[in-house]
């Protein structure tokens, strides 16, 4: 069976909905509070796991009360957590999430343990690493592991996903070049190249900026614009979005990422992955959360069906 291996952060959201939100030294009362299991490498994780795939997780948890939960979480998944491991007298990174009652978030990171996932955590990996069929990675860890892990796919002939999220300007598009797909939304696309990303042609602009210093592949996901997909060879494809009514667009992005690796890994068509994760995505906003919200292969099978 093939595997996706993620190695990324892990948090605890801490998710407060409210009408709006407070102005600068205001003070609110939310009618709604929900603790749950996040972080974009965790989501992405949970997605692919609950769309089928075998996963192993390369992560840091604190030594603190979120550990143990998140570990079984991890765990109900089928996610293998061998390497999962513990930083003593750490904190593990959290995630306050604050939604509006547009559905519209604001988040806030504290990465925690995360900040101490190291290139040897991977080395110390390496037997269970070095099989996997796809490595995907994101920024909520040190980017000198990110590079790492993208020399260790590479050095092993295995196909690499960098999320750019959250985005840092001073991100080396050198080893982005290195990997197989490289998938910013439009808001991490414009922090990276400085340009405007306000409609698909200038989305377009800005992805070429990155493609022509060497990318194989960028699909810069879109929200309700959907995602496009761009080569250097200039093949272009764009994804149209299904409409839904959005309740929570928490995770959406992690979504995606999520279900088109495990299409991409299980079909090796990336327009057929992408038309798959577009319609997890959508029917994740629908539901408040991040895991929370993510459907079972029923769900999802039966969303697809009636949106063919």
């Amino acid at each position: 069976m093939k595997t996706i291996a993620v190695i990324g952060s892990n948090m605890v959201d801490l998710i407060s909905y409210t009408d709006r939100m407070p102005k600068e030294g205001e003070t609110l009362e939310a009618p709604m509070f929900r603790m749950g299991c996040g972080g974009k490498g965790a989501n992405q994780a949970v997605a692919a796991a609950k769309m089928g795939s075998n996963v192993v997780m390369v992560s840091k948890v604190g030594d603190d009360m979120f550990a143990e939960n998140t570990l079984r979480n991890f765990q109900s998944y089928g996610i293998d957590t061998k390497y999962v491991n513990k930083v003593p007298k750490m904190t593990s990174g959290v995630a306050p999430i604050f939604v509006n009652s547009s559905s519209q978030n604001a988040i806030l990171i504290i990465k925690g343990a995360n900040n101490f996932l190291k290139p040897e955590d991977i080395n110390k990996a390496e037997a269970r690493l070095k099989d996997v069929d796809l490595i995907v990675l994101q920024l909520e860890v040190p980017l000198e592991t990110v590079y790492y892990a993208i020399e260790f796919g590479n050095k092993h002939g295995i196909k690499v996903l960098l999320n750019p999220a959250p985005a840092v300007p001073d991100l080396d598009i050198n080893y982005a070049c290195r990997c197989e797909f490289f998938i910013p939304n439009e808001s991490e696309l414009e922090i990276l190249v400085g340009k405007p990303v306000n409609t698909i042609e200038e989305i377009k602009i800005a992805a070429k900026v990155l493609l022509d210093r060497g990318l194989n592949n960028i699909i810069v996901t879109m929200g309700e614009k959907g995602s496009l997909w761009l080569t250097k060879e200039g093949k272009e494809v764009l994804i149209e979005p299904t409409k839904v009514k959005a309740v929570d667009t928490s995770g959406a992005g992690d979504a995606y990422i999520g279900c088109f690796s495990h299409f991409v890994v299980k079909t090796n068509n990336i327009e057929a992955s992408m038309r798959k994760a577009s319609l997890f995505s959508a029917l994740s906003v629908t539901e408040k959360g991040t895991q929370f919200s993510y459907p079972s292969i029923e769900q999802f099978d039966e969303f697809e069906s009636e949106n063919l």
